[in-house]
């Protein structure tokens, strides 16, 4: 199986608001960029969504490293949170409701493709393609602000 490393970001001005995230995929040499956003949409939202953008685009199941400085997206999926919310109708431990669950399903099909390793990074720190990440979501969301 072939090993991808995934980096993602996501970014918000206001919470809702303008938003755009953004992805790298390295494997064997090549890096691929992939970004967008949207009008209005929160931080979790454009968090997810690169995440999820970056495992639609793998063509065949792979070993993916993926790296995050979002808490949320790294615990949600290592820790079994979003899938124990799924099995419980969409309800937290606290059984309150589950927020982003069109999202959450997604991903969670697209992770359970996949052998998916979950690393979480600091934010705007000094980690190249996180902070790439980030450049990307930023400009995506100036374009909707």
């Amino acid at each position: 199986m072939k090993t991808v490393t995934i980096y993602t970001d996501g970014a918000c001005s206001g919470n809702p608001g303008p938003g755009g995230w953004g992805a790298i995929l390295r494997y064997n040499g090549h890096t691929k960029e992939l970004s967008g956003g949207e009008k209005s949409t929160t931080n979790n939202r454009m968090e997810l969504t690169g995440v999820i953008v970056a495992l639609q685009a793998l063509k065949e199941p792979c070993t993916v490293e993926l790296y995050s400085d979002s808490k949320y997206v790294i615990d949600a999926l290592s820790k079994g949170w979003a899938e124990s919310w799924q099995k419980n109708g969409w309800k937290k431990a606290d059984k309150k409701p589950a927020l982003n669950t069109d999202l959450w399903e997604t991903l969670l099909k697209l992770y359970n493709m996949h052998e998916v390793h979950c690393h979480w990074v600091k934010g705007h720190a000094e980690n190249e393609y996180n902070n790439r990440c980030d450049a990307l979501a930023v400009a995506e969301r100036t374009k909707f602000a």
